[in-house]
């Protein structure tokens, strides 16, 4: 319990954590709390909960840190969409000052800003130019059109009135050719380009303002076109409108606006529309080349600022993160100083004595930081000291309830009894062997992934890499015991102990088998699987088997309960709940499972139901064929005489007991008061006239009665949740040997190379979706139940929290 200079890790018992106050310099404040933040060993107390963020003392500092990091966020934006990543953390210029990044940053923002307007602008006037070019090649391909038409008509025309010698033509014609010009009707048009998918609705919007007073002309344009307001690809129609009219152009240019339409001018002049197109197609060169050289200005910027852009986010969160924990210390203004209190590990006393020292040193400061060790009631927080290794198990731990402080911890036995149970209901060698290659392939590779950003379901598998791992040795082990690869059985530790005694025996995996050598060594016999009474041999085994495993591990849970007593000091525990459990569950259960025993050492045909269920209907009775040792019957009695006293033990002296112990103390500080009046003392009694006020020997019953009826039927439901071991594994081995006889088997019987190939492929297929993802996730789960509810609820109360240091390790995996 006392401080430690080389600690070790213990998994067993949180590390011992004590409250420290530190009173530090204010020139020193800053390089002390970075210091500690590199240590990573001490979690402070917000000493001002009551002020807002915006009333705090470096609230100017975290609003400035807050712009830096926007500015950064903006730069990685950008860089995002130039298609660019920020390069690995750079090594060099740590020693960068805050200020001179801000002016930097800001620069390079104001930079970046006027690259992006001036390229935006550039490119918005050159997909409006990239229009204006379409629209003169498609009117003037329909101007082209009409006029050779309209020529085309008038010589058939005059080719016809030639022809024609009637006496009416020549009036006519006359009549025609004197007409004044100046009554001639000049229509005006607008061009431009509209959206496609509103081209129809734009044509008939017009026919309706005007009632059908213009002519629309359209074109497709081939290829989707920047649009020059919104800078997405989008398809359009090039359009003229022929009106008559001021007021027809007027409602005309409102319809355009109103559609989104984009309008350029035009001309009827052929030669001056091949000079605009000359002139449009010069301008949109030149533009190109300019906008060229602007994205590789921009592009060499970005590269620049990627350079450095890890290493000045993490200097920004670095900076913000220490002006959020100095917003957190109480100032002195009277002595110069900043007050900070927290948590920290006891065997880091030294380590941040140095680190508050070295600060001093480095700030300059004619006065020390001071550091003391306060007294407190308070629970502290869990710290428990985890590798890569550990970490995943106590996760596992951690997700159902964060341990006590100094509680017994789980995760020390979960180590083993979680991948062990896991592989009960999983035992193949041949699967585990396919786990294993599976997760070897993670932790051979395991630098490169931990720097990769992984999707949430691999992130997860590889996060419990050695998780999997365990589990997969396990499932080898286990699968070795049952003598299954891929549900196939193999004589690996030497011949079957079974053999045909008669040569004339046609099935010797059925009928005529007797022992012609010693028992198999190591697992179960390969002449079992197969065999008639392959199902009934197997579901003994394993029903008898899962029912020992949960009784040990909840005997486990149990003795772990009295370690718990006898660290806390807690007698009462140790007599009154931990000694009638254990009495309780062994005199049922613990006896069921002597009984597999006996009755697999001495061989007997007893039936264990009939003996258990009678020992509780008529424990007076004789067993007779049913007796696997001598006395039996008495030990039944007095086993089943313990069971019920140890109801009443559990349920009824602890809440009186508790009763007493609170009015003694109660009585003492009363008596303890006659001997000082201090104004401390009388506080005290207050506070004990109130709790003694307050303690309710009904609601302390109530909760003892429902303690013991819960471990009394859990006991019961406990025992019998085990039996899931026998089920899955059951399932595990019948799916196996249903994919492989009715696949595998079943192809390679067709004698045909093609259907061999498609069942080899749908045997792999159904092999690794269902026994090797589905399987492994339901084992998984129930395994984590096993050890969640049947286990834990033994001894583990989970009401910790966690030690939660200032740490700089942790920040780059924290989100912005």
């Amino acid at each position: 319990m006392e401080g430690r200079c080389c600690p070790t890790m213990d998994l067993l018992r949180s590390e011992p954590m004590q409250l420290a106050q530190l009173i530090i310099p204010i020139e020193s404040s800053r390089h002390a709390i970075s210091y500690l933040g590199d240590l990573g060993l001490f979690q402070f107390k917000d000493l001002n909960a009551e002020k807002s963020p915006f009333q705090r003392t470096y609230a100017t500092q975290i609003k400035r840190c807050g712009e830096m990091a926007r500015r950064l966020r903006f730069f990685k934006e950008q860089m995002k969409k130039a298609g660019l990543s920020p390069s690995a953390r750079s090594t060099t210029g740590n020693d960068i000052d805050l200020d001179n990044l801000e002016v930097k940053l800001g620069e390079l923002e104001a930079e970046l800003l006027e690259i992006n307007a001036n390229n935006e602008h550039l490119q918005r006037t050159y997909s409006e130019l990239l229009e204006y070019k379409l629209v003169l090649q498609k009117a003037g391909e329909f101007f082209n059109s009409a006029q050779s038409s309209a020529a085309a008509q008038q010589r058939q025309f005059e080719r016809q009135h030639s022809i024609e010698k009637s006496i009416d033509s020549p009036l006519l014609l006359e009549q025609e050719m004197t007409t004044d010009p100046s009554k001639h009707v000049k229509l005006g048009f607008v061009s431009g380009l509209v959206r496609r998918e509103k081209s129809m609705t734009f044509e008939r919007i017009l026919f309706r303002a005007t009632r059908g007073n213009v002519f629309l002309k359209q074109a497709v344009v081939n290829d989707p076109v920047v649009d020059p307001v919104s800078g997405d690809k989008v398809e359009k129609n090039v359009f003229i409108i022929f009106y008559s009219g001021e007021r027809a152009k007027n409602k005309i240019l409102k319809i355009c606006e109103a559609f989104g339409a984009n309008r350029y001018p035009f001309t009827d002049d052929l030669g001056k529309q091949f000079q605009m197109i000359t002139e449009v197609s010069g301008k949109l060169s030149e533009l190109k080349i300019t906008i060229d050289a602007g994205l590789l200005h921009r592009s060499s910027l970005l590269q620049t600022i990627g350079q450095q852009h890890e290493l000045w986010n993490l200097l920004v969160k670095k900076e913000k993160s220490i002006y959020h924990t100095l917003n957190m210390l109480s100032i002195d203004v009277t002595k110069m100083c900043l007050v900070a209190e927290g948590w920290c590990p006891v065997y880091a006393s030294n380590q941040i004595q140095n680190a508050l020292q070295r600060a001093s040193l480095d700030s300059s400061s004619q006065v020390g930081a001071i550091f003391q060790v306060l007294q407190t009631k308070e629970s502290p927080p869990t710290y428990f000291r985890t590798n890569k290794f550990t970490s995943a198990f106590q996760e596992i731990v951690d997700a159902y309830g964060v341990a006590k402080y100094q509680e017994a911890n789980p995760g020390v036995y979960t180590i083993v009894t979680f991948p062990f149970l896991f592989a009960v209901m999983f035992g193949d060698w041949g699967h585990g062997i396919c786990l294993l290659l599976a997760t070897l392939y993670f932790i051979i590779r395991e630098r490169k992934f931990s720097s990769q950003k992984l999707g949430d379901i691999v992130e997860m598998t590889f996060g419990g890499r050695y998780v999997i791992m365990m589990m997969a040795l396990f499932s080898i082990y286990t699968g070795l015991i049952y003598n299954e690869f891929f549900s196939v059985p193999f004589e690996l530790f030497g011949p079957s102990a079974y053999g045909c005694l008669d040569q004339s025996c046609s099935d010797a995996t059925t009928v005529g088998l007797s022992k012609v050598r010693g028992t198999y060594p190591f697992g179960v016999d390969p002449k079992w699987h197969g065999s008639r009474s392959e199902l009934p041999f197997l579901n003994s085994l394993k029903m008898k088997m899962s029912i020992l495993l949960g009784v040990a591990q909840m005997n486990l849970g149990i003795i772990l309960s009295y370690f718990n007593a006898k660290f806390f000091g807690d007698n009462l525990n140790i007599w009154y709940q931990f000694v009638p459990q254990i009495i309780f569950l062994n005199s049922l259960f613990g006896y069921l499972s002597l009984l597999i025993i006996v009755k697999w050492c001495t061989g007997s045909q007893a039936d264990l139901y009939h003996v258990m269920i009678y020992m509780f209907l008529s424990p007076t009775d004789d067993l007779g064929e049913n007796q696997l040792f001598l006395g039996q019957k008495f030990l039944q009695i007095l086993l089943l005489l313990l069971a019920l006293v140890a109801v009443p033990w559990m349920l009824f002296p602890k809440p009186y007991l508790l009763k007493k112990q609170h009015e003694e103390r109660h009585q003492g500080q009363s008596y303890a008061l006659l001997h000082g009046g201090d104004d401390p003392l009388e506080e005290d009694h207050h506070q004990s006239l109130h709790g003694h006020e307050e303690f309710e020997f009904t609601e302390v019953f109530v909760h003892q009665l429902i303690h013991t009826i819960e471990f009394v039927l859990g006991a019961v439901s406990n025992t019998a949740s085990y039996l899931r071991l026998w089920a899955l594994s059951l399932a595990h081995s019948e799916l196996s040997s249903v994919f492989y006889d009715k696949i595998l088997l079943l192809a390679w019987g067709f004698n045909n190379v093609i259907i061999l190939i498609i069942g080899i492929i749908v045997f792999i297929c159904a092999t690794v979706g269902v026994l090797l993802v589905m399987e492994t996730l339901s084992a998984f789960l129930h395994a984590l139940r096993l050890h969640w509810v049947e286990f834990q609820n033994k001894f583990y109360e989970g009401a910790g929290y966690k030690f939660y240091p200032f740490s700089f390790a942790l920040l780059s995996e924290e989100d912005e």
